[in-house]
């Protein structure tokens, strides 16, 4: 038992998690006016982007048969973080991706423009913080219970966000939550950085395309009959900010039985995490063997974790279903827009779906607990479809919904209402006026 005395916080929104939602929900709230709390495990934001090291801002462009000029159809906050990132050079210019396009980042700039993001708009960070418990009272969420190198803090808030990536304050609620299709999820990855590469000669011989052609798949697959861990054969390589260095998003961490790991259950992320590390070190013989560029690279760095790419999904007053993504639906309560497509990440070979000169929306309930007070929850945790996730998961995205979930918190808290009560119209028509140009 803690004997250190229990310290009582009063916010007018706490929100959980500094990932892409969390950094922009606490702004956009602040930015309003209010009094906000963000609470965050590490000693930084970025939440995957970061600590996952997943290393791109994915979801911004349209997508086309014929990709050549980068359209940018997702705007509003992450216009701001973009421009941050810019400023200090931590953004390349826009890169190939198949059909579409995104941008890789800079790790420390991520930390440093959220750093600068936030003290700008004026809210209380709390780093190395952890939510152990929700504070409730009949079905009103009242704040949270957090777990500080100093003590406890009896945290109260008439709003709570959870941008913890995997519901995690819905689940210490007893509110309702799924995994996957069944209980099956997207594999982790652990996503390193290469140095030492002659990207030169990388690009020369395999394009500007950073999904890899099918020649090295190929080669995978011939290396994995030889003995190599190599479990999956389909490979994202990215050039950086950084010379001579490739962000490599190329593991399948799997358990010892074959499935896919469930990050939400501590002994399958506590396996990822070593198995993920000694995949790095396969991956980085591989290519040191195989690649053109890379005969004297060697692993910079991993993810401070094993990424993640989901674990369990809030269920919501709405559901993003997977023919929402596949049609491009739109939604008169749409607080978000995607063009991403879905990027379904399960055995040897992820499968890509396009969604070509189109977008979805994703709806305002989507981030309303169908039971439940107080509270707000968004990003990779939105209530969605398991393919339906596999699109909507990403960092432009996640941005989005932080922003339309900041001012939905505001709504709640000026006029004393219930999250459940106000109109997502309501909530559009302000995003729009903040620039996000959803009616564009």
């Amino acid at each position: 038992m803690d004997q250190r005395p229990v310290e009582r916080v009063r916010t007018d929104v706490l929100v959980i998690g500094g990932g892409a939602t969390g950094v922009a929900a606490a702004c956009t709230a602040a930015r309003a006016g209010l009094s906000v709390l963000l609470v965050e495990r590490y000693g930084f934001c970025g939440g995957g982007a970061v600590a996952g090291l997943s290393g791109t801002i994915c979801g911004l462009y349209e997508a086309s048969d014929t990709p050549v000029t980068p359209r940018q159809l997702v705007h509003g906050f992450v216009d701001d973080f973009i421009a941050q990132m810019e400023s200090r050079g931590g953004l390349t210019e826009p890169m190939l991706y198949g059909k579409t396009f995104t941008r890789v980042h800079e790790p420390l700039a991520w930390r440093e423009s959220a750093d600068a993001l936030l003290a700008q708009a004026g809210v209380r960070v709390l780093y190395h913080a952890l939510a152990t418990g929700v504070h409730r009272d009949g079905d009103l969420v009242g704040g949270a219970a957090i777990w500080t190198k100093s003590g406890m803090l009896d945290v109260r808030a008439p709003i709570t966000i959870d941008a913890s990536g995997d519901a995690d304050l819905l689940a210490m609620a007893g509110f309702r939550t799924w995994c996957g299709a069944d209980g099956v999820v997207q594999n982790p990855t652990m996503i390193f950085r290469l140095q030492g590469v002659d990207t030169a000669r990388f690009i020369a011989e395999y394009g500007h395309d950073t999904i890899m052609p099918a020649a090295v798949s190929e080669r995978i697959l011939a290396a994995q009959k030889g003995g190599l861990d190599l479990p999956r054969a389909k490979i994202w390589l990215f050039t950086t900010t950084r010379p001579g260095e490739l962000l490599c998003n190329c593991t399948r961490v799997r358990g010892a039985d074959g499935r896919e790991l469930n990050a939400a259950i501590a002994a399958d992320l506590s396996e990822a995490e070593p198995q993920g590390r000694a995949q790095v070190r396969a991956y980085e013989r591989f290519f040191r063997e195989n690649l053109a560029g890379c005969e004297n690279a060697w692993v910079n760095d991993t993810g401070v974790q094993v990424g993640v790419r989901q674990t369990r999904q809030g269920a919501g007053t709405a559901v993003l279903r997977n023919s929402d993504v596949v049609a491009g639906s739109k939604f008169a309560d749409g607080v978000a827009r995607s063009p991403w497509p879905i990027e379904l990440h399960a055995g040897s070979k992820p499968r890509v779906e396009w969604l070509l000169g189109d977008f979805y929306e994703v709806p305002y309930g989507c981030f309303v607990p169908e039971v439940g007070e107080g509270l707000l929850f968004g990003g990779r945790c939105l209530s969605a479809e398991h393919e339906a996730v596999a699109s909507a998961r990403v960092t432009a995205q996640c941005f989005s919904y932080g922003q339309a979930l900041g001012v939905a918190a505001t709504l709640a808290v000026r006029e004393r209402r219930q999250p459940r009560a106000i109109d997502g119209r309501e909530v559009r028509t302000e995003l729009n006026r903040q620039g996000a140009r959803l009616d564009d």
